[in-house]
């Protein structure tokens, strides 16, 4: 059953969405680092909203500038958010041109020869899209003989592959023309990543929504975003985990959520 392989979610009474603790639950007893740290340079880019991205008067804004200034904050340290080209940005931090890259460089091995990385400040699970109408009706297990929409190559294909064998799989190239066939219909649900597909149906509400629950396989879709610090700044990336942990313990985290994520994707 695909019931068995939902992660499961932590409702917060507050909201009307589920949030996630993503943090370590061992990780909750962690102390401040005993090895004081003057500052955390940040090194993000400026073309990614709405993680970060650059408004109508040039500001850097989005949901990691805000993180990363609330985790300097909580550190109680002097904080610095520097944009650089995507291309460029890794390079930078692998220089000393800054204490930590917030901007979704992936934990690959290859990065991870180089960089030490933060505890997961967002996961990016899987979820189904469907027309509003079948939203509620929606069953993940009673897929099979109807078509199912993704980008093809991804590793949402191969998770239907394994897990539902027996739905028609549409295949596109890209995540937009897969939920648009959702729209069309041309395939009676989407499957894909939830933190894109969240951008596309914000402007798209009225048509469609995620149906069923989030997936969260990381060795299929990533474990998700995390702060990247060079190898061995152990302060700089304790000082970060430990902001982490008191961010979503005080729900400042899932503030800065729900502010940027207004379609929500868990």
């Amino acid at each position: 059953m695909l019931g068995a392989l939902i992660f499961g979610l932590l409702i917060t009474p507050a909201f009307a969405q589920s949030l996630p603790y993503h943090s370590d639950p061992s990780a909750r007893e962690i102390l401040p680092s005993l090895t004081p740290i003057p500052a955390i340079r940040f090194l993000t880019t400026a073309d990614f909203p709405p993680f970060n991205f650059r408004d109508a008067t040039g500001e850097l804004i989005g949901f990691n500038v805000d993180l990363a200034k609330r985790i300097c904050a909580e550190a109680n340290v002097a904080c610095t958010i520097q944009a650089w080209p995507w291309e460029q940005a890794a390079s930078a931090l692998a220089d000393s041109q800054g204490d930590a890259l917030i901007a979704g460089l992936a934990m690959t091995e290859e990065n991870g020869a180089l960089f030490d990385f933060s505890s997961i400040y967002l996961a990016l699970p899987g979820r189904f899209v469907t027309r509003a109408p079948d939203i509620g009706t929606f069953d993940a297990d009673a897929l099979a003989g109807q078509t199912v929409s993704v980008r093809g190559g991804s590793t949402h294909e191969a998770f239907l592959t394994r897990y539902l064998p027996d739905v028609t799989i549409a295949r596109f190239d890209s995540e937009i023309a897969a939920l648009e066939a959702v729209e069309d219909g041309a395939a009676d649900a989407f499957f894909g990543d939830a933190m894109r597909a969240s951008f596309w149906l914000n402007e798209n509400l009225t048509c469609c929504g995620f149906a069923g629950e989030p997936y969260f396989r990381p060795n299929l879709f990533g474990e998700g975003l995390a702060i990247a610090v060079p190898a061995g700044h152990d302060s700089v990336r304790h000082a970060i985990d430990w902001a982490l942990v008191k961010l979503k313990d005080s729900g400042a985290l899932d503030e800065l959520y729900l502010r940027w994520f207004p379609v929500g994707f868990y």
